[in-house]
């Protein structure tokens, strides 16, 4: 294992009120610098200076965080931090193919810590704080800075395998954020309905700030480039920040973000029919032919059926529950977060769950996080078309159609996968029915690259098909976009 040299900077501010000064926790941590732990300073000169690839510069400083420790690496990636505690496999558990690989041999910089806030459902590193963040800084840098919150309610680290690993091999700075709350109990976080997604906003726009002047700080000049990215819950932070904060981005790729609109569609609006449905189609009988056409009709794609049980176990109910909490938490009265796997017809069952029956002033909670799809910036979208958790039609379609509604159709592109669906580890399971969204990811990326130094654009909105006869190894690596040669 290649060791780490470390050297740790602790910075502790005041405690901050919450959500009323949200907006300016980023300038509430003045911090005094604490002295070097002694396991710290055998890897450091005596006078606390960096050593070895490290040397040469004090480490950077995060702005506004209220707690940093820097540590100078031989390896970003998780090749190496996987075993040297840099990272926790169990926060990217489950979103990549078990057989991705993983890059080696990137030295530099990684420095963990948190903002200011006062909510506590992230125990990672046994700090109990939200706000945490990650950034890390390759000593050989390409430019550019690439920033990210965490898919669904996991933690910092989430991405690690699936961004962080291979835009550090390419050279990128990387930054990403837990957004301010964490775990299936993430709708305690705030006063009113909403806070908690509306928070996660803020974090990302929060420590795409700081990234961009601790890069510049490290580097002595700031990015060239910064992209933001992100899969699921992420790819919904990358379509808000590019109608909210463009002046902050060059441009994102979004993986299948999740699409929130008071008027719908969005996972309240057709979650409950696979919770209703679902079981009666399971079962068989009279009511079968029925139910699937029920699954159909709410957006569920036909030939996703061999999906249906694993996210029946796993997704649809726990993630109807938690999210109608945070958005409508009067529907179930005093019960948080309803009752699990209910019967249609038992009272506050989230399996009749109706979203258009609903007050105004939930709609209003909704509101409050909704997508314009007045982008600011070129933003790649992709989605596959057996995603059973926010299936296709009921999100990345209607966006896409957003965004040439709002007359910014010429910054967007937007590519179908064939038989990709919303968690990649599936595919080890079904590997003859599906295909990896990673390498398409990264072919998005890589063609947003293009589109934004000019070099060509980015092919039109086109269903990327499956490719005949490809074996998994094959597409476990490669995912083709044409490209439109500029003239």
């Amino acid at each position: 294992m290649p060791r780490s040299r470390t050297t740790v900077l602790s910075l502790r501010g005041r405690p901050a009120r919450r959500r009323g000064v949200l907006a300016a926790l980023s300038l509430a941590a003045s911090a005094s610098l604490l002295p070097l732990p002694a396991t710290a300073a055998a890897s450091a000169t005596g006078d606390g200076a960096p050593v070895g690839h490290c040397a040469g510069g004090v480490l950077p400083r995060v702005p506004g965080a209220a707690l940093q420790r820097a540590v100078c690496l031989d390896g970003l990636t998780t090749a190496t931090t996987a075993a040297s505690g840099h990272t926790d496999p169990a926060d990217y558990a489950g979103l990549t193919p078990r057989d991705l690989p993983t890059p080696t041999g990137v030295p530099g910089i990684q420095i963990d810590g948190y903002f200011p806030d006062t909510s506590a459902t992230n125990t990672t590193h046994g700090w109990n704080h939200d706000s945490q963040f990650v950034i890390r800084l390759p000593d050989h840098w390409n430019g550019g800075l690439v920033v990210a919150g965490s898919p669904g309610n996991r933690e910092q680290y989430a991405n690690d395998k699936a961004v962080s690993d291979w835009v550090l091999a390419r050279g990128y700075a990387y930054a990403a954020t837990d957004k301010g709350n964490t775990g299936p109990a993430f709708y305690r976080d705030g006063r009113r309905p909403g806070d908690a997604v509306a928070e996660w906003n803020t974090r990302l726009t929060q420590l795409t700030r700081a990234a961009r002047r601790v890069v510049a700080e490290r580097y002595h000049r700031p990015p060239v480039r910064t992209i933001a990215t992100g899969l699921s819950n992420g790819g919904y932070l990358v379509r808000w920040q590019l109608e909210n904060h463009p002046e902050l981005y060059d441009g994102g790729v979004d993986w299948e973000g999740t699409l929130w609109r008071a008027e719908g569609p969005h996972l309240l609006t057709f979650l409950p029919s696979a919770l209703r449905n679902y079981p009666r189609y399971a079962a068989g009988g009279p009511g079968a032919q029925a139910a699937l056409d029920a699954m159909h009709k709410a957006g569920y794609p036909a030939g996703s059926e061999f999906l249906w049980p694993s996210h029946h176990a796993v997704y649809w109910d726990l993630t109807q529950r938690i999210y109608r909490e945070e958005i409508d938490p009067g529907y179930d009265g005093a019960t948080e977060a309803g009752t699990p796997f209910c019967a249609p017809g038992t009272p506050a069952c989230d399996a009749d769950y109706d979203w258009t029956a609903r007050p105004r002033a939930v709609h209003r909670a909704v509101d409050r996080i909704a997508l314009t799809g007045r982008i600011g910036k070129p933003l790649i979208t992709l989605q596959g078309t057996l995603d059973v958790l926010l299936p296709i039609s009921q999100d990345s379609d209607v966006y896409a159609r957003m965004v040439h509604r709002a007359g910014r159709g010429a910054l967007l592109r937007y590519y179908r996968i064939e038989d990709g669906t919303h968690t990649d580890a599936l595919v080890d399971t079904f590997p003859d029915r599906l295909r990896p969204m990673v390498p398409c990811h990264r072919s998005a990326f890589t063609a947003l690259e293009g589109w934004l130094t000019g070099s060509h654009l980015p092919p039109r909105d086109h269903t990327v098909t499956r490719p005949p006869g490809a074996d998994p190894a094959t597409l476990l690596t490669a995912c083709p976009l044409d490209r439109e040669k500029r003239g």
